[in-house]
């Protein structure tokens, strides 16, 4: 009580108090948790393979790991792999010892996927807790219905409902709510809708079977637009016209228009007349008609895309007429498109830059100087040309991080945090990720940086960019863009003929530093290297291969990478930004693309390039080629000189190349790094981008 009344009176001392008894709370955790040892680190790898292997033969090889604090994990593993010969017995003890741990809520979940494989549903139904995802959440309906429990729609299906996909599991739940009544045509038609917006033909298909029979033909051409475009464009002049049959028809146009602009526009003067197509509509199918034949630069193009009525502009449209008439070099052109753009689309750096472009080439200087004074002032691709152009330095300003060792004390407390790290040491990288997400849920601002500083100093990098990610945070650019010379990129890129500051830009916007990533086209590692690929360019250099998971390895993955660039920069006379885009979209796709527009200038030529995502790559990679070539070399070879022109010969930095001086003249923040490597903080996923999206 008299701590109360204290607290009452003066509520500062009182908190005072509290944040000093945590920090002696947390110096006194810190003092008497030493660091793990590399011994202690190597023990629990060989107790964690033997533990994957089930049994108790991993309990020998684990003696003197009790307080280790990745214990827990190795009963788990073990545990785990035992399933199917587990009772539940073991597994509540688990869960009693360990709750809240991610090993324990991962048994858990393992144990009654298992369950359901049984059909055992009553010991299903007393583990199971709400909230484990879809597929547990239809089998614990499937339990519920073992008793002889009937469904509800609002309690049991509603939020199912707005699902456009499901897992297997929930197929006999949704045939019984079928077999129910529950599935009106009202809901049946919710759902397809979503499924359609998602393009998950498959679900419209299922979904249009238990249509009612009158409508079931419009469910099933939904499907066939989403599957085949081509074919259902060509059977829809025998469609009825009806609401949705010209839903299906708008669908197949826009699509079919991605894919083959010529056949669209075909299909389109025929079935134009044939549906009584809402204005929305219309809009669609022109919308993309114009968008997909400026992408294959249509000698229409700018006139199509000019012609769209202001209501049905998109970003897309009103981007694309800019870069047509930049491909063609019609400079007023490219002023009126940039022109015709909301303001604050023109306030992007990429739309500065080609109106500065334009107004210099029609030799009115006085208006670019000014926006190029601005831009030149800003660390980006963008940035940088306006500072080329203007032959000023570059403006980098970074800033460091403020020591805070009160609050790391208080985060070294995090035994959650503690987890991370460690299994991060022991490369359990998507584990130690996953710890990282729960350690520091809902962490403030300034907690956040710091553990992302404290990875930093660790060794795992790719925690500091995602963390850094906005606003100030953008100028902490040694834990943006690290080194890391131990894993040898600038002796591997040395060796193989190419430009480490490239090198260290192509890495850093593949993987962002996650050694262990691996994109849905199964590229890998640091530098996202197919495994057929990389054996490939391994053979052509007389190096060692030894299969896909040795891409996992950093060395291994940088070797192999830097000989992968030196062969796609010889493959283009050496240029990287040529090179780049190579990298990201093929090569083959570049061969195309120089073989209609080669007379452009670089920045023109990658403009104009019709994979958004491939832009985007190439201008991220060379911005941060000259970040990294600063960290490396204090001062930077410009961007103009590492983007020379279509069929000129790149010449490789040596030390006497000119380069240009980096001050810091204004203390502008970097910009958000749109397009980076958006990999999710739980997840090993990189993409390559080879998508054709404009």
């Amino acid at each position: 009580m008299a701590v109360g009344a204290k607290q009452r009176r003066n509520p500062r001392r009182w908190m005072t108090v509290v944040v000093t008894c945590v920090l002696v709370a947390a110096n006194a955790f810190a003092a008497t948790t030493p660091e793990p040892t590399d011994a202690q680190r190597q023990a629990f790898k060989r107790a964690y393979v033997a533990a994957q292997q089930g049994g108790d033969g991993w309990k020998a090889l684990a003696s003197g790991l009790n307080n280790y604090p990745l214990y827990p994990s190795l009963e788990a593993a073990a545990l785990t792999h035992d399933l199917r010969q587990l009772n539940r017995a073991p597994v509540d003890d688990y869960l009693s010892r360990y709750p809240g741990m991610i090993p324990a809520s991962d048994l858990r979940r393992d144990f009654l996927l298992e369950l359901a494989r049984r059909e055992d549903w009553e010991t299903f139904l007393s583990l199971y807790q709400a909230g484990m995802g879809d597929t547990l959440s239809c089998y614990a309906l499937r339990a519920q219905m073992s008793r002889g429990a009937t469904l509800d729609f609002d309690r049991d299906l509603a939020t199912l409902w707005t699902r456009a996909n499901l897992p297997n599991a929930c197929d006999p739940v949704i045939t019984a709510a079928h077999d129910q009544g529950l599935l009106t045509a009202p809901r049946l038609w919710a759902r397809i809708d979503r499924a359609v917006d998602a393009g998950q033909a498959g679900t419209v298909q299922s979904l249009s079977n238990w249509l009612p029979a009158d409508e079931m033909q419009a469910g099933q051409r939904l499907a066939m637009a989403l599957k085949d475009p081509g074919g259902a464009v060509a059977s829809a002049e025998t469609w009825p016209d009806s609401p949705r049959h010209r839903q299906a028809a708008t669908i197949a146009l826009e699509r079919l228009a991605r894919r083959q602009s010529t056949a669209a526009d075909n299909a389109w003067q025929k079935l134009q007349n044939r549906f009584a197509f809402s204005p929305d509509q219309r809009g669609r199918v022109m919308v993309a008609l114009a968008l997909f034949h400026a992408t294959d630069f249509d000698e229409q193009a700018l006139e199509r895309l000019a012609a769209l009525p202001a209501s049905m502009q998109t970003t897309a449209t009103r981007e694309w007429r800019v870069r047509v008439a930049l491909a063609r070099q019609d400079w007023t052109a490219a002023l009126a498109a940039i022109a015709a753009m909301p303001a604050s689309q023109q306030q992007d750096g990429e739309w500065r830059w080609f109106r500065a472009r334009s107004l210099t080439a029609l030799n009115r200087d006085g208006e670019a100087r000014p926006l190029l004074s601005g831009l030149s002032q800003e660390p980006t691709y963008f940035g940088f040309m306006a500072a080329d152009r203007l032959q000023s330095p570059y403006s980098i300003c970074p800033q460091s991080l403020p020591a805070d060792p009160q609050r790391e004390q208080l985060l070294l407390a995090n035994q959650g945090l503690l987890r991370a790290f460690e299994l991060y040491a022991v490369d359990l990288q998507k584990l130690a990720r996953r710890e990282w997400t729960q350690a520091l849920a809902g962490a403030d601002p300034a907690t956040l940086k710091l553990a992302a500083d404290l990875a930093y100093r660790r060794g795992w990098y790719d925690r500091a960019v995602f963390t850094f990610t906005s606003g100030d945070a953008l100028r902490y650019y040694e834990q943006r863009f690290p080194l890391a010379s131990q894993d040898g990129i600038v002796p591997q890129s040395e060796q193989s003929g190419i430009d480490p500051s490239w090198a260290y830009g192509i890495l850093r916007a593949e993987s962002a530093w996650m050694s262990d990533a691996r994109s849905g086209a199964d590229a890998r590692g640091l530098m996202q290297l197919l495994p057929g690929t990389a054996a490939l360019v391994a053979k052509r250099n007389g190096l060692d291969w030894a299969g896909g998971e040795s891409l996992y390895d950093p060395i291994t993955n940088i070797k192999l990478g830097t000989r992968y660039l030196a062969q796609m920069a010889e493959r283009f006379n050496g240029a990287p930004w040529l090179a780049s885009a190579a990298y990201n979209a093929g090569p083959a796709k570049v061969d195309q693309w120089l073989g209609a527009r080669s007379n452009l200038a670089p920045d023109l030529f990658v403009a104009s390039m019709p994979y958004k995502e491939t832009r985007e790559y190439v201008a991220r990679v060379m911005a941060f080629s000259v970040i990294y070539d600063w960290r490396l070399n204090d001062k930077v070879v410009p961007m103009s000189e590492r983007m020379p022109p279509i069929g000129q010969t790149y010449r490789l930095p040596d030390k006497q190349t000119p380069r240009r001086a980096v001050t810091c003249s204004v203390a502008a923040p970097a910009p958000a790094e749109s397009g980076s490597a958006t990999v999710p903080a739980a997840s090993s996923s990189v993409d390559s981008a080879t998508s054709s999206s404009p």
